[in-house]
């Protein structure tokens, strides 16, 4: 009797995939990626590494007025409300540019939005360099903040169209890493180069930056691995009408992406508006430090950062559970250091509670970075930069009240810090509030929609509906058949 020839099976797509083996796993994330995931490698990190360096560079240029505070309010004879209005300008910028800019990326693609961005950053940088009136400087701090704002959204894009999915969360918090070394660039670098060439010569000098980032940019950087392209769906949506109004409403509707809003507004803007524009004058002028001194502080903000980044990144990627905790916990640790020194009798807080505080100052744009975590499973791909540049708003719009806040209060009781550094407590009261009444709806729509355990944190493609397990972790054949059927 002739054997029958086997049929060929479909090949189901979540065979291997252990995490359907085990709804609760504990341990490591598998190396395994998920289906329709791009494979990462050498090339992945190459072409990711130029995207993180035009980054890198719009972050120099963005706080490069920390560390020059004093000086512009020298150069331009201006008093503290209107410094506070260079940052304020560039954040007000930066913040209404997100949405636009998350658009602009889900339908250009990542490559044309960062040229657009590094040519605006290094153009605002030589205005600024170059800027005679305190008018002029406003509106090249402006542009800069345009350019600025089309870095990090293109950055994680990036990041999610090269990478794995389930190294999100450690790619963003790399990408956030590598910003705070241009941040300690500014502080290290460009603070004593302004002080030895003076103003013009240091501000031009580093726009050169913008000019080196910009050639392996245009000649080798790719939106995506080949054959890892968008969907054509998504593609044709895209050109469709009502796309805006589309993706900012959808986003918008998703629990997860006002949570990751909210997280990012209350976990980021007390080390924001330390590092970028306060935070010198606080150490020198209310607690008389040296300006040497100030800056090793402000360093080490930095490097705690840079340091907590990859904590956090590890965490989150190995527990989805984590989120709501380490934002939380950053927030109330922030505001005990921030209150312990503004309360400290006395007129000056000691040097260790100053060092405290600058460590956990460096906790907070890790942090922040969790608030990508909640937006990104909630929303499919194409839709990503929508998403984070909606989340990307939180931390700068609470960094813009604050800064004003700040400057004003500043003026109005004559430079006394406790009470203008009292505006903090507000914004974090509000932010906790939100947290709290927007994770319940955003956790139980994350779980209705992915799989169980540390795969939360981690969104399947569009096109890839999640298949349920079975009590002991099989799919069964019934939930197949009921699905959208198998995909070769």
């Amino acid at each position: 009797m002739t054997a029958l020839p086997k049929t060929p099976r479909a090949r189901d797509p979540l065979a291997q995939d252990p995490l359907a083996q085990d709804p609760l796993p504990t341990g490591p994330l598998p190396e395994t990626p998920l289906p329709k995931d791009p494979p990462g490698g050498r090339k992945a990190v190459a072409v990711w590494s130029i995207g993180v360096a035009v980054y890198f560079v719009a972050v120099i240029f963005r706080t490069s007025l920390g560390v020059a505070g004093l000086d512009a309010a020298d150069r331009f004879q201006v008093n503290a409300s209107a410094l506070a209005a260079f940052s304020l300008l560039q954040l007000l910028v930066y913040a209404g540019m997100q949405i636009p800019v998350g658009l602009m990326v889900d339908r250009l693609g990542t490559k044309k939005v960062l040229t657009l961005g590094a040519v605006l950053f290094t153009a605002g940088q030589i205005g600024f360099a170059l800027s005679p009136s305190y008018g002029m400087a406003l509106a090249a701090r402006a542009l800069l903040g345009c350019g600025d704002a089309m870095t990090f959204i293109s950055v994680l894009r990036l990041g999610t169209r090269w990478f794995p999915a389930r190294r999100g969360p450690l790619m963003a918090q790399l990408a956030g890493l590598v910003g705070m070394a241009g941040n300690l660039v500014s502080t290290l670098v460009l603070a004593p180069v302004l002080h030895g060439v003076g103003w013009t010569a240091a501000f031009a000098g580093s726009a050169v930056a913008g000019l080196v980032v910009l050639v392996p940019l245009v000649l080798f950087l790719r939106d995506h691995p080949e054959g890892y392209g968008p969907d054509p769906a998504a593609r044709e949506a895209a050109r469709a009408g009502g796309f805006v109004r589309r993706q900012i409403a959808d986003s918008w509707r998703e629990p997860g992406t006002r949570l990751g809003l909210w997280v990012h507004f209350t976990t980021q803007f007390p080390a924001m508006v330390f590092l970028l524009l306060w935070g010198m004058p606080f150490l020198v002028e209310a607690q008389g430090l040296s300006r040497t001194t100030a800056g090793g502080l402000l360093t080490l903000v930095v490097a705690s950062n840079m340091g907590f980044g990859l904590l956090y990144g590890q965490l989150v990627g190995r527990r989805q559970s984590s989120r709501i905790p380490l934002a939380l916990g950053t927030v109330a640790l922030t505001a005990l250091l921030w209150g312990s020194v503004l309360a400290y009798p006395g007129d000056r807080a000691p040097m260790w509670l100053l060092v405290a505080l600058c460590v956990v100052l460096g906790t907070c744009g890790p942090a922040s970075m969790i608030g990508f975590d909640f937006a990104r499973p909630a929303n499919p791909a194409e839709r990503q930069g929508t998403a984070s540049g909606i989340t990307n708003m939180g931390g700068f719009l609470a960094s813009m009240a604050t800064l004003l806040a700040v400057g004003v209060l500043l003026d109005a009781t004559g430079d006394d810090y406790r009470i203008a550094f009292s505006s903090v407590f507000v914004l974090e009261v509000l932010g906790v509030t939100q947290i709290l009444r927007l994770r319940g709806r955003a956790l139980a729509r994350e779980r209705e929609r992915l799989p169980v355990g540390p795969a939360a944190v981690f969104p399947r493609q569009a096109s890839e509906p999640a298949v349920p397990v079975g009590p002991a972790g099989a799919r069964t054949r019934a939930s197949q058949s009921r699905g959208a059927g198998v995909r070769e």
